[in-house]
């Protein structure tokens, strides 16, 4: 719309190619797997503009206009920063490389207001402001100071950063955090709820930035979003190519060729518990399958922020949706679930890969994971933090759901149909708590002559109908095939 005003972004890393420099950058509140690589001649410098200190706090006695004495506190006076000059229209992309480092590495991080011109999205008109970060994490500003996001206030602590989540700059990536993982992000003990949460507040600037440029998996490539832990050699490569049926990760095209002619698999690993046309359903054994289970989850990282990954994966099954043609079965997404969880959980991680994604088939994971949840008996929930786009797939799906019990109530005698939360919530075996989150969601609930009604107005009925209309693909519970087994009688999983 205003075409004068720039996206503010955060640098957080620069590196040299052929002698022309590049700088990574992530678009504040804007999702991380738009965060780039850009050009100097994308950058528009305006201003450069130093930190704040620290507001003074008083000290344990409670002295006013004094701070304490820890070094913790302590902020290195503006007199140790490297001068630079104000007139900056062409200066950061001319830096020298020691200077660059000097300049990151300082205790105060200089933030610098610059405007990148998006040639690549529509994005040119958009808002944003940028940050120059350093090479160690940099704290997100709490909301209090979001009004000035061209300032970083760093905190001293052992020369490096105590970070601040970033989530809660995120609209609509959770409902709520349910980690209880130790503060390292590896259990220290056996765990007990949802475990493949990511405790967001110890990113580093590795995990902070994509790390493979693109993976070749069968007939596509794929472009990743975000950091994967694969080995560290495997990240200076143009593509990453993928087995398609083992995942099995190698360097080459040549290496895939050869790889091609050993590898039996035309499926994943496990048993087939579900087929309809071409859509196939298998479930993988996280203890019997480790290395498929350990390749899926670094194929998943590449697309998922939110979770964390473990190489432990007994402890989980995996249920791969494939399609079927001459070649063999196909991946189009996986869920996986944990054997025993006592929060209800029915999925821990749920991904449709991208060039199957806005065709249905996000839909058709979450309905089976609910077609599971029936055959077990059990009301489910997915683990927590959603994804904002995993938010979104749910949101609508408990919503059609809902609505398609709900416009089927028949009513006796003349009277308004009735129905009950819990009967809801036993007929869908989706959690009460979603179905009273998603009908405040629809605003359907009110308070009338003494009793809570759910009102359906026709906007709502007429969007429900176009939206089942274009909803083509549906589990069907009569070719599935599975036999729910008792984790907690076994010895070991």
């Amino acid at each position: 719309e205003n075409e004068d005003e720039w996206p503010l972004a955060e640098i957080l890393s620069v590196k040299d190619i052929h002698g022309k420099k590049l700088y990574y950058v992530h678009y504040i509140d804007f999702n991380k797997r738009l965060d780039e690589w850009v050009t100097p001649d994308r950058l528009d410098i305006k201003k450069l503009q130093f930190p704040k200190k620290e507001a003074k706090t008083p000290m344990k006695d409670g002295l006013p206009g004094s701070r304490p004495s820890s070094p913790e506190r302590d902020v290195v006076r503006e007199s140790t920063l490297r001068p630079v000059t104000l007139d900056v229209e062409t200066a950061l992309p001319h830096f020298s490389g020691r200077d660059i480092q000097y300049v990151i590495s300082s205790c105060f991080q200089i933030c610098i207001l610059f405007s990148l011109s998006l040639s690549k999205r529509k994005a040119e008109s958009v808002s944003l402001a940028t940050q120059v970060t350093a090479a160690t994490p940099v704290p997100s500003l709490p909301s209090s100071a979001e009004a000035s996001q061209a300032s970083v206030y760093p905190t001293m602590r052992d020369s490096s950063f105590s970070i601040k989540s970033r989530d809660e700059h995120e609209p609509l990536t959770s409902l709520t955090t349910d980690s209880q993982d130790s503060s390292d992000g590896i259990p220290s003990a056996p765990r007990m709820t949802g475990s493949l949460v990511s405790d967001r507040s110890h990113d580093d600037i590795v995990t902070r930035m994509k790390n493979i440029d693109c993976i070749e998996l069968g007939r596509h490539r794929l472009k990743p979003w975000y950091f994967s832990p694969y080995p560290q050699e495997l990240t200076s490569l143009l593509i990453l190519y993928l087995c398609e049926f083992c995942l099995k990760y190698l360097k080459s095209l040549k290496c895939l060729q050869r790889h091609l002619t050993k590898c039996n698999l035309r499926h994943p690993p496990g048993n087939e518990i579900y087929r309809k046309g071409t859509i196939s359903f298998f479930e993988i054994d996280g203890r019997k399958n480790k290395a498929y289970s350990q390749n899926l989850c670094l194929l998943a990282k590449c697309f998922l922020d939110h979770k964390t990954l473990y190489y432990d994966t007994d402890p989980f099954l995996f249920y791969v949706m494939t399609e079927y043609d001459s070649k063999g079965f196909h991946i189009v997404g996986y869920f996986s679930k944990e054997k025993e969880s006592t929060e209800d959980y029915n999925v821990a991680c749920i991904l449709t890969l991208p060039p199957y994604q806005r065709r249905g088939y996000g839909k058709l994971l979450i309905e089976f994971s609910y077609e599971l949840s029936k055959v077990e008996g059990k009301t489910g929930t997915p683990e927590k933090p959603l994804s904002d786009l995993g938010l979104l797939s749910y949101r609508s799906y408990w919503s059609q759901t809902i609505l398609e019990i709900l416009m089927d109530l028949k009513s006796e005698n003349g009277e308004r149909p009735q129905i009950t939360i819990n009967e809801i919530s036993e007929i869908t075996s989706v959690k009460k708590e979603d179905v009273i989150s998603t009908l405040q969601y629809l605003n359907l609930i009110n308070y009338y002559k003494g009793q809570y009604i759910l009102t359906l107005s026709e906007d709502i009925v007429e969007g429900h109908e176009r939206a089942m209309q274009k909803r083509h693909l549906r589990i069907d519970p009569k070719c599935l095939h599975f036999t729910p087994k008792d984790w907690s009688k076994r010895g070991k999983w």
